[in-house]
């Protein structure tokens, strides 16, 4: 596909809320050694609630679908994770422009990441979701420089963000709830860091 049409961002959250869905425990255990234990209860919770508020208010546009997922987030979701998700796709509302194109997605999916950062005050090496969704930002701006298709280019970034999940077990936390347990928070991934994997695996899904 050369654009991503309004049902594509509708299809991903979807996609996400399921994974989420299926991946809950396991995202709980993890904020378990880390931080509140209910990292994958919240988010689940608050994607069933952006479902549901994009089925009662069908969106027009992709910008519609990110600031109503973004909204719903920040308002429905517990601790640090509602507001953080929700800035990344409000941000990503504010900066889109029609049609999408994988640039136009790369783009400002780079300005969502950018927004994140500032909100959390966090950086790649800090053990936050960042370690996975920077990563994905740069292999997609790779992937328009190198000119491959929308589903590689969304693939490469979900691997991206898996492998920057990943490489947050042996990092000490230097923020977040984490980051009062010291060294011991090191030997655990990041839950934020999981659930940020979750949404590229499924952008990569969706695009076919």
């Amino acid at each position: 596909m050369d654009t991503l049409d309004t049902a594509c961002f509708v299809a991903w959250f979807e996609e996400a809320a399921r994974l989420v869905r299926r991946d809950r425990d396991r995202l709980t255990e993890l904020d378990a050694a880390i931080g509140d234990a209910d990292h994958g209860t919240n988010l689940d919770r608050g994607l069933t609630e952006v479902i549901k508020a994009l089925a009662e208010s069908p969106p027009d546009t992709p910008v519609q679908v990110l600031t109503s997922a973004g909204a719903t987030l920040i308002r429905r979701v517990g601790g640090a994770s509602g507001p953080l998700y929700g800035s990344v796709f409000r941000q990503m509302g504010k900066a889109l422009r029609a049609p999408v194109t994988l640039a136009g997605f790369s783009a400002a999916f780079e300005e969502g990441v950018v927004a994140l950062e500032r909100l959390g005050k966090a950086a790649l090496g800090d053990k936050t979701m960042v370690d996975a969704l920077a990563p994905a930002s740069r292999a997609l701006a790779l992937a328009v420089r190198d000119g491959v298709g929308v589903r590689e280019a969304f693939e490469q970034a979900a691997r991206a963000a898996a492998e920057g999940a990943q490489a947050t077990i042996p990092l000490q936390a230097r923020k977040g709830r984490a980051s009062y347990l010291g060294e011991r928070s090191i030997g655990h991934e990041d839950p934020g860091a999981a659930s940020a994997a979750l949404f590229m695996a499924a952008l990569a899904t969706v695009a076919v």
